[in-house]
């Protein structure tokens, strides 16, 4: 069933860590809002397992953290496209909105 998501009035910034809304959940792929505030981030991590995410930014810049301390900057409009396993992560220099898009879901 297909459904409607009014994510900037849905989705909330949070003063003391991301504010994070679960947009979607299904056996194929998984969407989440991490919505940052200037200064906060998703620390670089990873995870053991096969599959990918995408990391849309919808507003703000800041830049996406890869490995070895790797950055690449991040603004409206921008797409990281990458491997689960591979070190990830995001960082925010103005208030920041992003769509993380995994599949399969983890």
């Amino acid at each position: 069933m297909a459904k409607k998501i009014a994510l900037f009035s849905e989705g909330k910034f949070n003063d003391k860590g991301l504010g994070k809304l679960l947009v979607h959940d299904s056996p194929y792929f998984r969407i989440i809002n991490f919505n940052l505030k200037a200064g906060q981030a998703m620390p670089l991590h990873h995870h053991d397992v096969d599959g990918q995410l995408s990391v849309t930014v919808l507003e703000g810049t800041g830049a996406f953290l890869g490995a070895d301390g790797a950055e690449l900057p991040a603004a409206a409009g921008d797409i990281l496209v990458a491997d689960i396993a591979e070190p990830h992560g995001f960082r925010a220099e103005t208030d920041m909105r992003v769509l993380v898009t995994i599949a399969p879901p983890l």
